[in-house]
């Protein structure tokens, strides 16, 4: 990819191989951490002396951030070891700066920067269990007292609450209705009043077990009146950097995935079975390149959607929200073809592949929060009609820029107040396809015209849709569209990275590739038996085997990892 490698390289290094039982930040040490519901101290001090936190600052503010994949890149290397390293240390204190970066003037830029950089925690505090998912609905709220605006409610279920120094709150601030009655509101902890806030027990999970979930409640605690970022501007912000967790969540968790794959091939190509390995069995052979084809797809698409931030970010709330519902899907299904592969091993916790357990316990956290599965459909569905009557109607549609699919290609400023609410009816992904498949010859060009007649058809049954159809009542037949479309999406990420990458953007070589990728995809979209085509299953099963026994990652850019030579440190 894109990130410059010295910066992934010396974060490797410093965190070390992950199967040496004798490394602070390996997984022996952070399954103990994950056994006790602990982050992993060692490890957070490795990360520490690191300057790890300076990946989500913006360069202007004395962080490293500029570039999306650049930080996607880092996070990955903590979720491919440990989800609740990456989520515990680092995300959630990106989570919350985005909506600063969005929305704060120059003090509190300035503020939440110096936090991070001091390697202090930011909590992002968005939601109330007795609203679920509806910001409207929330009580929490910035009152005037006798001419003091104080601070009055309860959040619960807070990632690092406790831990943090600083926290964005989101808050009703305008008791009358409409979208203008709530902010987001900047705290540190360190200006409240301590008798004014009240530490709420920790709720346990089996998901990520490591990571400390709290609640906090406020008793009438004066605010600073520079606290708040945006007078009513709290639920515009909140979209839009939910856009970003959206892109992030599931590129970020190929990683575990990618581990979880790693460790299944250390464990079949070191078992003996039938006078042979596990590893050598045809239907095992054909599972494992099954498992590597649906990670390259969703890493296909992550790369178009992470780039998409910069390059298209008008049109980042459909192709964030669509990403997530497809990827978290392909991703789980992953975990659990390679839990059935391992057998009895997979839900071991001790032995060679203990790790598996917890990764496959953290993984399904990725279709949780405010990014599930039910929350991009009720994104998705409203656009739907519009794009079936403007960009997708279109005669000739328009390619998408080149540096959308381009992994080499500069990109501009991370400008975040250019997310759109919406996408305005404007899908240059989709558009891209046309070219893209024209460009096909062989097996791979009739995949490509069938999925071009699939968003044809895409396209008739989103201009039938009612108003009815696309609210959060609709039904199962209408969520069915986001899937479909999410496999349109995967397929014009694929082909358009294939077409401006020459040599595979470090993916099998080029004649394969698209074939591999879109018999895959097409299979899962309608439902039929995942068998790829003989000649494509060994292209992707030798490349799996070559990057395993390299020790290089199974990702887009195929870098050599710390973690010694594939079944040779079995």
């Amino acid at each position: 990819m894109t990130i410059d490698p010295t910066r992934v390289g010396e974060l490797e290094r410093r965190l070390g191989d992950p199967f040496d039982d004798t490394n602070p930040a390996g997984f022996a040490a952070l399954l103990a951490a994950d056994e006790q519901a602990q982050m992993p101290a060692a490890a957070e001090r490795i990360l520490d002396e690191h300057g790890f936190n300076a990946e989500f600052v913006p360069v202007e503010l004395g962080g490293r951030l500029s570039r999306l994949d650049d930080v996607v890149a880092a996070l990955r290397s903590l979720y491919r070891r440990d989800p609740s390293l990456g989520l515990g240390y680092g995300m959630s204190s990106f989570i919350a700066s985005v909506n600063v970066w969005l929305a704060g003037d120059d003090q509190q830029r300035r503020t939440a920067a110096d936090l991070i950089l001091g390697n202090h925690r930011l909590a992002a505090a968005y939601h109330e269990l007795a609203h679920g998912n509806d910001l409207t609905g929330v009580e929490c709220a910035v009152v005037d007292t006798d001419g003091t605006p104080v601070l009055r409610g309860t959040k619960e279920v807070v990632t690092n609450v406790r831990r943090a120094r600083g926290m964005v709150l989101f808050a009703r601030t305008d008791e009358r209705p409409g979208s203008r009655s709530h902010s987001q509101i900047l705290l540190d902890k360190r200006t409240l009043d301590p008798a004014r806030l009240r530490d709420l027990p920790r709720y346990p999970s089996s998901g990520m077990r490591a990571v400390q979930l709290h609640g906090i409640a406020f008793d009438d605690c004066p605010v600073p009146p520079y606290s708040v970022l945006g007078e009513g501007r709290g639920l515009e912000t909140a979209i839009r950097s939910f856009q970003i967790t959206k892109t992030i969540t599931p590129a970020v968790m190929c990683g575990p995935v990618e581990t979880g794959l790693r460790v299944a091939l250390r464990h079949l190509t070191t078992r003996p079975l039938y006078g042979a390995t596990a590893a050598d069995l045809p239907h095992v052979r054909s599972a494992l390149a099954g498992v590597f084809a649906d990670l390259l797809l969703v890493e296909c698409f992550g790369a178009a959607a992470i780039r998409a931030v910069h390059v298209l970010p008008g049109e980042a709330s459909l192709l964030s929200a669509v990403y997530k519902h497809f990827g978290s899907a392909v991703l789980l299904d992953a975990m659990n073809t390679l839990s059935d592969l391992l057998g009895a091993h997979f839900y071991l916790r001790t032995g060679p592949t203990a790790i598996f357990q917890k990764l496959l316990r953290d993984v399904r956290l990725v279709g949780f929060g405010h990014a599930a599965r039910a929350a991009c459909e009720s994104i998705v569905l409203p656009q739907l009609p519009v794009l079936a009557r403007r960009s997708w109607s279109e005669p000739h549609p328009a390619d998408a820029p080149a540096e959308l699919f381009d992994l080499h290609a500069p990109l501009g400023p991370l400008e975040f107040h250019r997310l759109g609410l919406s996408c305005g009816g404007r899908d240059h992904l989709t558009g891209s396809l046309t070219a893209s498949v024209a460009r096909l010859s062989g097996p791979a060009a009739g995949l490509g015209e069938l999925f071009l007649a699939e968003h044809t058809a895409l396209t008739r049954d989103c201009r039938a849709l009612g108003p009815a159809d696309v609210t959060v009542t609709a039904g199962p037949d209408a969520a069915a569209l986001v899937t479909r479309l999410g496999h349109v999406h995967a397929a014009a990420s694929a082909l358009g990275l294939w077409r401006h990458n020459p040599g595979g953007g470090g993916l099998p070589d080029a004649p394969v590739w698209p074939h591999a990728l879109l018999a895959r995809l097409h299979a899962r979209l309608t439902g039929r038996p995942t068998a790829l085509p003989p000649a494509a299953e060994e292209a992707l099963h030798s490349e799996l085997l070559d990057r395993f026994h390299t020790g290089r990652s199974f990702d887009l850019a195929a870098r050599f990892l710390p973690d010694g030579q594939g079944a040779a440190s079995a």
